[in-house]
């Protein structure tokens, strides 16, 4: 692990999160429904503003998030935010998002966020 790679471990309400800063990818897995998202998830925002300032090179989300609660989805919707701002200034950046076909509430989920970003956004069943 490099000095600029982020884990956060995982619990029963909170998905386990792991940025590689040399392949530009982060991956979230999990539940998240945390009683507070916003500290839970601080140094993975910030981990992601910083990519986004350091590095030039692509930056993939990879996730697996099974359910999210209001204040995750929050979260993720400044996250993806800050990444449609980049890419409209020609950052590429990307999101894949892989959902159990049996959990279409999720799939559900992952269309809504796609129709606000303009950047690749997939989302794969599995």
């Amino acid at each position: 692990m490099n000095m600029n790679d982020l884990l956060i471990e995982g619990s029963v309400s909170s998905p386990t999160v792991r940025g590689e800063w040399e392949n530009g990818i982060l991956y979230m897995e999990g539940d998240s429904y945390p009683e507070n998202s916003y500290e839970l998830y601080s140094s993975m925002v910030a981990w992601v503003a910083s990519y986004l300032k350091e590095s030039s090179e692509p930056l993939t989300l990879e996730l697996t998030l099974l359910y999210l609660n209001t204040s995750s989805i929050k979260v993720m919707m400044d996250m993806f935010d800050e990444m449609e701002e980049c890419f409209q200034e020609g950052r590429q950046v990307a999101v894949n998002w892989y959902f159990d076909a049996e959990n279409e509430r999720v799939a559900e989920l992952a269309e809504e966020f796609k129709e606000d970003c303009t950047f690749p956004f997939k989302i794969i069943g599995k």
